[in-house]
């Protein structure tokens, strides 16, 4: 196993916990302002199309998780989310690369935007349901299902950290490299 790289000085390079919260929290903010918006002015309105029908811009409130998975478990999703946002806290102290921070915050930011729906959306706390305005060629979610900004950030971030994995790059700045013996 190959030694994380070090810094000039000999150290361990700095965390990146800043790189991970400042992207966590403009997830957050946009999430939640443009589901703000997509209440004000979505809620009660025909869907938009933008783009000459590749996207439009709708209202659902999802009781579920994707592809109408988990409907009515809100509070098992809530409590999900939960455990991602503690799971990445806790790594969060042996942080030093920056693509995990940028793969880390995405998911972060993410769980948190939905969370916040689950918690504090009708129906009520534990049971909200997560407003959802994005859709994919068709008006009414029949091609992908209804999305939001959080939904974005949750999968981008999952696929960073996938990819990272797959090439062997961990959290704490180590770099896996095969020996091949000759």
């Amino acid at each position: 196993m190959d030694e994380p790289e070090l810094s000039i000085t000999g150290s361990l390079p700095e965390p990146r916990t800043t790189y991970l919260a400042v992207l966590a929290a403009g997830v957050l903010a946009l999430d939640v302002l443009t589901k703000v918006l997509s209440v004000a002015f979505l809620e009660r309105s025909e869907p938009i199309q933008l783009f000459g029908g590749v996207l439009y811009l709708t209202f659902v409130r999802n009781p579920g998780a994707a592809f109408g998975l988990a409907e009515g478990w809100t509070w098992i999703l809530a409590l999900i989310a939960f455990g991602v946002v503690g799971f990445i806290a806790w790594i969060a102290r042996n942080l030093r690369s920056k693509p995990w921070a940028v793969g880390l915050g995405l998911v972060l930011g993410g769980a948190v935007g939905n969370l916040v729906d689950r918690l504090f959306r009708e129906p009520g706390p534990m049971r909200g349901h997560v407003v959802d305005f994005l859709s994919l060629f068709d008006p009414f979610g029949q091609v992908w299902p209804v999305f939001n900004v959080a939904d974005m950030a949750i999968v981008s971030g999952g696929a960073t950290i996938i990819i990272l994995a797959l090439m062997q790059h961990d959290y704490d700045g180590t770099v896996h490299k095969e020996k091949i013996d000759a």
